[in-house]
């Protein structure tokens, strides 16, 4: 490294001397760079950040090309006092809204509307819909009615066991009405009080391209207000909610989210570095002693040194987004809040650099002297430690999940621009400003360390080594015990905008019954009996599973096919015919259930009543359309719906072992589609990847910091802070209850990268200045290091303020761990040296160290 530096020597000469041709090169990437990053979009879509290779993936990407929307929608309430003008304003509605296209594609919007329901038909029909599951459980209902109403006619029957087979068995009757409802239901989707109608459309395209969802949304709105909903109703009101508009409300506040936080934070890291050389410069020149006029001359300089700092540091986040865009087209959450994080992190490199440069500047050398030695001495120690953090960085690139890799490459990437930036770009700036009033360096009184320090002893060592090492065993302990959250609710904000019109849409209905279903797509809809009941033997095979200490044995809540609904064949009409009579005639023979009354055996009565298939041009458009691709294909897909909630990881990893995979009795095997199923394997993915994750970046990180000391002991000196940092950390998330979670998993290989640049800077120096200098080390490079890892951590807390809960754990786990690898920088790593030269054990400094001063 020392050889390579020395042959950059007329390199850096030359940028201080065609200071403005390096500045102009630069701006013109800068302005390139920022072409293209403002083309760069949030992509919030979870199945992009797996390989598209995986079988959740394909089959989710098979769904939506067949299925449409899937289980997304755009739902509308419309209010008004009158029903009759709410239901005329629909039906005025919904036939312009199914030929709405959309003027890009020219395809349609919506594949289809739910608006009405054909009760009457489906009431006198019903069972001849019921699935043989369901058929299953109304024989049962009525044989158990049958009984029942043999029993009460018996006068000395009393039942003993009646509370406690309540208690311990389902209610078949419940069961029965819950079947009906799912078939039959009501005939509008109404309010209790009748004022609130809502209409379901159901959309063609992405629901993940947000420019499709604004189009989707935009060209809705202006339909609507064509219509004309006041000439129905004076006082009509109408509302779009749906998922579709939560995704919209998502992307809207999370760019502004991160654009926000991103100039707060950029204010504030700009704000502590100039009050920091503001405060060098005042005590070099003032003393402690108060004098207005180097105040006010400094105070003047500090917008010059925010330029001086801020700008080759945007330059550098010009080029990386530029880049970013070119690779990836689009930032997922994590590289969203990139832009802060590497402000913070870069401009650790302009702190060391400049003071460096103002002191060489003090000590009376010439601008390109100045330049010259502070690049060659100073540059290499940063440079070695970007190289360092690039690199650890860059291991995140051969991950899997894309949250890791896509994050590795734009960080790693940024790291080396900023460093270019820092080494190249600035030292043109401060060339440039030199040359004017605006700033002039060379009166500056040289900024050193105080001899009075040197000698002197590091207080306490041998007690602060051994409460560092308690903590450290304490950590090791503990650390199996970190919790994973596995909650996405937990990680996700709150959207009071979309609560607000969601609420109006529930007033009409709910259908948290039929939420987040998977989707099997056959090749031909003959396979999809065999699916069914591949499906339905998982179902029926207990599985005991335990999550918080709620045990459950199956997933899945039920299967649904057009086939089992409605049959295709003359063999399966008759059968289900002769099943339907079977049951109707059980209703009338039978003298006790014949004598009864009840609304359940009333409704069953009617619906026994069918004695003729019916044919498939006879099915409600409502009923069929569930079960109809986007090219009008039938029965082409099986869909199944969860029995548990599936915002919990674990649960959703529970549904994806049930029926990611389904393979029916011939050895045929189908995978099912569903963006639960995608985040269940993205889960896993992290989970597997990221202990090698770390690993492989502290053996990348232990590597470089060997070949670049030199010898093992002077590596393994500036690596334990880093280590008893990590440690200290682990113990810190497990006294506060810190999680990791899904989000923050990727902060952990970045840590090591960035947490390692303290102690590898402090060795540095300690080794150059040799035994005794534990307190000018600290007074000097643990001053700049300090600095260094401030701006970082007041990068990564700018997420602290983001509404995003999953971006605070990033924010908070971030800070918590450079903070704790700086603190062991700070105070294990001195104390450490200190206890080694009482114990005369240090090593002595190398004869032929070059110089490296932060």
């Amino acid at each position: 490294m020392n050889r390579f530096f020395e042959a950059l020597r007329p390199f850096i000469r030359w940028v201080v001397r065609r200071a403005w041709w390096v500045l102009g090169a630069a701006a013109l990437f800068s302005a390139i760079g920022v072409y293209y990053a403002q083309n760069l979009r949030i992509d919030q879509d979870i199945a992009n950040l797996i390989p598209s290779h995986y079988e959740s993936v394909k089959a989710l990407e098979r769904l939506k090309e067949t299925v449409g929307g899937g289980e997304t929608s755009v739902d509308m309430a419309i209010e008004s006092p009158s029903f009759e003008a709410n239901l005329a304003f629909a039906e005025a509605l919904v036939p312009k809204a199914l030929e709405l296209q959309d003027a890009r594609s020219g395809d349609a919007y919506f594949i289809r509307a739910e608006l009405r329901r054909d009760t009457e038909f489906l009431q006198d029909n019903a069972l001849y819909f019921a699935t043989p599951e369901e058929l299953d459980r109304l024989e049962t209902f009525l044989q158990d009615k049958i009984e029942e109403a043999k029993l009460e006619a018996n006068p000395f029957f009393f039942d003993l066991d009646d509370e406690e087979e309540e208690e311990e068995e389902a209610d078949p009757a419940e069961e029965m009405r819950e079947a009906y409802d799912a078939i039959v239901g009501t005939e509008y989707r109404v309010s209790p009080d009748s004022t609130t109608l809502v209409i379901r459309f159901f959309p063609a395209g992405s629901s993940t391209n947000i420019s499709y969802i604004e189009r989707l949304y935009g060209d809705f709105e202006g339909l609507i207000a064509g219509v004309g909903p006041a000439s129905f109703h004076p006082e009509m009101e109408t509302t779009l909610a749906g998922r579709l508009w939560r995704q919209r409300i998502e992307v809207r506040r999370i760019t502004d989210d991160v654009l926000g936080s991103f100039g707060i934070g950029i204010l504030c890291v700009l704000l502590t570095v100039v009050s920091y050389f503001f405060y060098k410069a005042y005590r070099a020149q003032a003393g402690s002693r108060f004098d207005l006029r180097v105040f006010g001359k400094e105070l003047l300089r500090t917008p010059v040194k925010a330029l001086l700092i801020g700008l080759p540091l945007l330059m550098s986040l010009a080029w990386t987004f530029g880049v970013a865009y070119l690779a990836f087209d689009a930032l997922n959450l994590m590289t969203s809040t990139l832009g802060l994080v590497l402000f913070g992190l870069g401009i650790d490199y302009g702190i060391h650099f400049y003071a460096r440069y103002t002191e060489e500047r003090g000590a009376g050398q010439s601008v390109i002297d100045a330049a010259e030695r502070t690049f060659t001495s100073t540059g290499q120690a940063i440079t070695v430690g970007a190289l360092t953090t690039a690199a650890a960085l860059y291991i995140l690139v051969v991950a899997d999940f894309k949250g890791f890799s896509e994050f590795g490459f734009i960080a790693g990437t940024g790291v080396l621009f900023a460093l270019v930036a820092m080494t190249v770009v600035m030292p043109a700036l401060l060339a440039v400003l030199e040359r004017t009033p605006l700033l002039n360096l060379e009166s500056a009184a040289p900024v050193t360390a105080s001899s009075k320090v040197m000698g002197k002893r590091f207080p306490a060592a041998r007690g602060i080594v051994l409460g560092s090492l308690a903590a450290v065993i304490a950590g090791i302990v503990l650390m199996p015990r970190l919790a994973f959250e596995y909650r996405t609710g937990e990680l996700e904000p709150t959207y009071e905008e979309w609560i607000a019109v969601n609420s109006r849409v529930r007033k009409a209905f709910s259908d948290r019954s039929r939420r987040n279903p998977a989707y099997v797509v056959v090749d031909d809809p003959v396979e999809v009996p065999a699916v069914v009941a591949a499906v339905r033997a998982v179902q029926e095979t207990p599985n005991e599973r335990v999550v918080d200490a709620d045990t459950f044995y199956t997933t899945i809540r039920r299967v649904e096919s057009l086939q089992e609904r409605f049959p295709t064949t003359e063999a399966e009409q008759q059968q289900k015919l002769a099943r339907i009579g079977f049951i109707r005639d059980s209703l009338l023979a039978d003298p006790f259930v014949e004598a009864e009354a009840s609304e359940d055996l009333d409704r069953l009565r009617r619906a026994a009543q069918t004695r003729a298939p019916i044919a498939i041009e006879d099915i409600p458009e409502f009923l069929k359309k569930q079960f109809t691709s986007k090219s009008g294909e039938l029965g082409g897909f099986v869909t199944i719906f969860p029995d548990v909630g599936l915002s919990d990881g674990r649960m959703s990893i529970a549904f994806s072992e049930d029926i990611g995979v389904i393979e029916t009795e011939d050895g045929t095997v189908y995978h099912a589609g569903s963006p639960s199923l995608v985040a269940a394997d993205m889960l896993r993915l992290m989970q597997r990847e990221a202990p090698w994750m770390v690993l492989a970046t502290f053996v990348v990180v232990a590597l470089l910091m060997w070949a670049n000391f030199g010898k093992l002991r002077w590596a393994l000196l500036a690596l334990l802070p880093l280590f008893v940092g990590v440690l200290w950390m682990a113990l810190f998330m497990e006294i506060f209850a810190m999680k990791l979670n899904f989000y923050n998993l990727v902060v952990l290989p970045a840590v090591l990268g960035i947490g390692n640049d303290a102690g590898a800077h402090m060795v540095h120096r300690y080794r150059e200045e040799g035994p005794g200098s534990i307190r000018a080390v600290l007074r000097s490079t643990g001053e700049h290091v300090t600095m260094g890892a401030l701006t970082t951590m007041i990068g990564f807390a700018g997420l602290l303020l983001s509404f995003h809960p999953g971006l605070n754990t990033i924010g908070a786990l971030a800070v918590v761990g450079i903070g704790t690898t700086l603190l062991a920088a700070l105070l294990f790593l001195p104390a450490l040296l200190q206890w080694l030269e009482d114990r005369r054990e240090t090593p002595q400094p190398h004869p032929s160290a070059t110089e490296m001063v932060s």
